[in-house]
């Protein structure tokens, strides 16, 4: 079982970026699934979830409004449209699944992608 995220890169501030999550296995279509994000010298820190069903989102303060996290059961893909970035959102962006629901909490995901980076300059 395998989570593999892409679609990070260097945009300027005010930029858009669109983040994925390919799943390998069809069980996640049934999980919960979550994006993190680490900057340099900081801790992981809760981005956004989204229900198995795709019904019901959650965000982190500092992302609503510019940020949103969709999913695509048939294709076993979770996305992160980011929009109207800040330097602030520099970091590596981690998705995140797990049999336990969305949650905001990065201890209740079993499974973890190996990140894509993502800089915003200003």
């Amino acid at each position: 079982v395998q989570l593999q995220a892409f679609g990070g890169g260097l945009v300027q501030a005010g930029g858009s970026l669109r983040l994925s999550c390919a799943a390998s296995a069809r069980t996640f279509s049934n999980y919960g699934m979550g994006w993190f994000r680490q900057a340099p010298g900081k801790e992981r820190e809760f981005v956004a979830a989204i229900t198995w069903s795709g019904s019901t989102t959650y965000y982190a303060d500092f992302v609503k409004g510019r940020f949103t996290i969709s999913r695509d059961r048939a294709k076993n893909t979770v996305s992160l449209q980011m929009n109207s970035l800040k330097p602030e959102d520099t970091a590596v962006y981690y998705c995140a699944g797990g049999p336990r629901g969305a949650t905001t909490r990065y201890d209740e995901y079993d499974y973890w992608g190996q990140g894509t980076e993502v800089t915003v300059s200003s």
